[in-house]
């Protein structure tokens, strides 16, 4: 009988192997898996050695999912390693199976923070009125900082509650700022207008959170922050400077001369070492633009970052990997008509390294593959999709 070590050996092999076929040729659709070739990836999902997980990963996505749904739902329930829990319920939530919900609602109160975060993620693009109170519980005792800001945004994406916009309204004002940036962002992402009074109130004052209220201020769309905003951009430093004219164009005002505003100082930023702070903010400032729509933002983000080299080159693909996850429909659009994807592409895996979002890519990998196999063979469509495949690993 072969030992461990050699079965894991033979499966390394194996793994390698189907990498080599998926880099070399294009997708083919859901490939049949044995239900030991299942169990067997399922269990190396939690391996030391990337490549392994990784591949591990790529054989389950291809797999039927009325064979590995059910795989991956008793994984989560019951694998002795805890890790391999957590990917494979993140795997799970790109199946749409019927399970996922009930599933997602245990997890929800696991003592695992990477089980509860996923769950969180999950309640935050599946809202579910039945869930408010758990949540809302679950926020008086959450600690983790790393997984309270997906709760927050769960509560948030349910904002038309008033037991949620009243809780919502004390937590942008208290804690540590760490927890109210989250907040903050979040209130802007979802356009949170009953929080526009405590929003004013932070960007009036000097201090890390400001530049996350003025961001979120132009978020909101609403007119009540302009008198905050003009003060603010005749008085605020030059470092604040950015996320100002960004909060300004997304309330609609002189929007291009904003965006040229921006574009030339992200241009400086990059050229002139010694002015990182003023280039993150461009950056945060660009990333909100490009969020919103503009495609403009974008676009300098890719042309001033591909052909950059750190420290400066970081933010930026920093902000180009949360734009992919944020706005996936305008980053696959841009791609399709770039001059250089390739370079493009580059930037948003060394994005998605600093962000280890695993939810949010998965579901940006489940979208790449939806649009994929929806758009005609030889298309742009299909050439970024495949690009995007074998460069991100997935």
């Amino acid at each position: 009988m072969p030992s461990k070590h050699s079965l894991l050996v033979a499966l390394t092999l194996l793994l390698a192997a189907s990498t080599a076929t998926f880099g070399q040729s294009p997708e083919r659709g859901p490939q049949p898996l044995s239900g030991a070739s299942i169990q067997s990836s399922i269990d190396a999902l939690g391996n030391l050695d990337f490549p392994v997980r990784m591949n591990a990963a790529r054989a389950l996505r291809r797999a039927p999912a009325d064979a590995v749904a059910p795989a991956l739902v008793q994984a989560v329930e019951s694998h002795k390693d805890q890790f391999v829990r957590f990917r494979a319920l993140v795997l799970l939530t790109a199946f749409n199976d019927s399970r996922t919900a009930e599933l997602v609602r245990q997890m929800a109160t696991n003592a695992n923070d990477r089980l509860r975060t996923v769950a969180y993620m999950y309640y935050e693009h599946h809202p579910a009125a039945g869930m408010i109170l758990p949540l809302l519980q679950a926020l008086e005792r959450e600690e983790s900082e790393f997984v309270r800001p997906a709760l927050i945004r769960a509560l948030v994406a349910q904002g038309n509650d008033p037991r949620v916009r009243e809780t919502l309204l004390m937590e942008v004002g208290r804690g540590q700022d760490f927890f109210r940036s989250g907040v903050i962002e979040a209130l802007g992402d979802y356009r949170a207008t009953y929080a526009i009074e405590p929003l004013i109130g932070i960007a009036q004052l000097t201090g890390p959170l400001q530049v996350d209220a003025v961001i979120a201020l132009g978020k909101l769309k609403d007119s009540r922050a302009m008198d905050t905003l003009a003060s603010l951009q005749r008085s605020a430093p030059r470092e604040s400077q950015p996320t100002i004219a960004a909060a300004i164009c997304l309330l609609g005002i002189n929007c291009d001369t904003h965006v040229s505003y921006l574009i030339e100082t992200l241009r400086f930023a990059e050229k002139n070492i010694g002015f990182q702070e003023l280039l993150r903010n461009t950056v945060t400032a660009l990333v909100a633009l490009a969020n919103s729509g503009n495609q403009q933002a974008l676009g300098a983000l890719f042309e001033v970052g591909i052909p950059s080299a750190d420290p400066p080159r970081a933010p930026m693909a920093l902000g180009i990997g949360t734009i992919a996850i944020r706005n996936t429909p305008l980053m696959l659009s841009f791609l399709e008509t770039s001059a250089n994807p390739a370079g493009a592409i580059e930037l948003i895996a060394e994005g998605f390294d600093m962000l280890e979002e695993d939810y949010e890519e998965e579901s940006f990998f489940a979208a790449v593959r939806r649009l994929y196999w929806a758009a005609a063979e030889g298309s742009a469509t299909r050439r970024v999709g495949q690009a995007l495949i074998e460069k991100l690993e997935f």
